[in-house]
C-alpha cells in the first residue's frame, strides 16, 4: 500500500508545486521499483522449489521404470503360455497335463505430486516456457500411461470372468476357451500400448536427466 502525502509546508509558485511534484514521483518509482524486486525475489524462489521437487521426483520415478518394464514383460510372457494352453484346449479339447495359467496386469503408479503443486502455486507460469513444456509433456505422458494400465486392469478382470464358473477340477468347455482366449488378445493389446508408453517414459526422463543432472 503506497501512501501520498500532501506538502506540510505552503507551497510557492510552480516551482514549489514541481519540485513537490517530482520529488512524489521518485518515491513512487523508487516504492515500485523496490515492490518489484520483492515480487520478483518471491516468484525466483517459488520456482527454484518447484524445479528442485519435480527433478527430485522425476529422478525417483525413473528409477522405478525398469522394475515396472521387467514385470510387464513378465506379464506379457505369461499370457504368450497361456494363449499356448487355450489353443492346445481348443484343438484337443482337454486341459494339457502339468500347465497352469495366470492371468493379471498390475498397477505401477508414477508420482506427480510435485507436478499438481506446481501447478496449484502458479509456480509453471513464471517458468521459461520450454521448461514448463518439458514438465509437461513427461507428466502427460504419465497420466497416459496410467490411463491405459486402468484400462488393461479391466481387461484382464475380463478375461478371468469366464473362469469363475468352472471348478478347480472341470475341464474348460471349448467355447469358454475361444471366449477366454480372444479376451486375452485383447489383453494383450492393451499391454503393448502400455509397454509402448513405459518406453517413451523411460525416454523422456533418460532425456531430461542427462539434460539436467543436478
Amino acid at each position: 500500500m503506497l501512501d501520498v502525502h500532501p506538502p506540510h509546508e505552503p507551497m510557492h509558485g510552480w516551482r514549489d508545486f514541481l519540485l513537490h511534484l517530482f520529488t512524489i514521483t521518485i518515491g513512487l518509482l523508487i516504492a515500485l521499483g523496490l515492490e518489484g524486486c520483492v515480487e520478483w525475489q518471491h516468484h525466483r524462489h517459488l520456482v527454484h522449489e518447484a524445479e528442485a521437487s519435480l527433478h527430485a521426483e522425476i529422478e525417483s520415478n525413473a528409477k522405478g521404470l525398469p522394475d515396472a518394464l521387467a514385470a510387464l514383460h513378465k506379464n506379457q510372457d505369461q499370457l504368450k503360455h497361456d494363449i499356448e494352453v487355450l489353443k492346445y484346449i481348443i484343438q484337443n479339447h482337454k486341459d494339457p497335463e502339468h500347465s497352469s495359467m495366470s492371468i493379471g496386469s498390475g498397477l505401477q503408479t508414477f508420482d506427480d505430486v510435485s507436478w499438481r503443486t506446481a501447478q496449484s502455486t502458479t509456480a509453471l507460469s513464471y517458468m521459461p516456457y520450454a521448461r514448463a513444456e518439458e514438465y509437461a509433456d513427461i507428466y502427460t505422458t504419465q497420466a497416459e500411461l496410467f490411463d491405459a494400465e486402468k484400462q488393461a486392469a479391466r481387461d484382464a478382470i475380463i478375461s478371468l470372468a469366464p473362469f469363475m464358473n468352472v471348478g478347480e477340477k472341470d475341464s474348460l468347455p471349448d467355447n469358454q476357451a475361444r471366449d477366454i482366449k480372444q479376451k486375452i488378445e485383447v489383453l494383450q493389446g492393451q499391454l503393448t500400448l502400455v509397454d509402448a508408453f513405459m518406453n517413451s517414459l523411460d525416454r523422456s526422463y533418460k532425456k531430461f536427466l542427462a539434460a539436467h543432472p543436478d
